[in-house]
């Protein structure tokens, strides 16, 4: 049996950008799913470490919490979507462990945290470009 050999890796350079392959990604999005109201404080927090661009979605999920029951008009009815926040944050290597632990102390309930305070999800980024001037990579960030 002959050994698996690794396909070679591609990098393209035209015009001074130099575009990564996956492995060499000097970016990452990081996707956090957090309470309403910890909206603010998480922003705040985070433009006053230097991250001060974000995509904020409402969002609506479950997880460990499952949902909970309410009344309306002496009904009671099951919710089993509860309302959350979706934070889309692009972020240079070098700003991602402060962003981390900024966005996680922050968005943690108490000390400990609890089930419900939310998820954070790091992605590697292939790729950013700015619209209005076309800038690439890690300075479109």
């Amino acid at each position: 049996m002959s050994p698996v050999s690794k396909p070679p890796q591609v990098v393209i350079e035209t015009a001074a950008v130099r575009i990564f392959d996956r492995e060499d990604s000097t970016m990452k999005m990081l996707v956090a799913i957090i309470q309403p109201n910890k909206l603010q404080a998480v922003r705040d927090a985070l433009q006053h470490v230097g991250v001060t661009r974000m995509t904020v979605l409402d969002a609506e999920g479950y997880g460990r919490q499952k949902g909970h029951t309410a009344l309306y008009h002496g009904v009671e009815y099951r919710i089993d979507l509860l309302r959350k926040v979706m934070l889309e944050i692009c972020v240079n290597d070098d700003f991602l462990d402060r962003t981390i632990e900024v966005l996680t102390s922050i968005a943690r309930s108490g000390t400990e945290g609890s089930i419900g305070d939310g998820k954070v999800f790091i992605l590697p980024m292939d790729e950013a470009m700015t619209i209005d001037d076309g800038s690439r990579g890690p300075g479109a960030v």
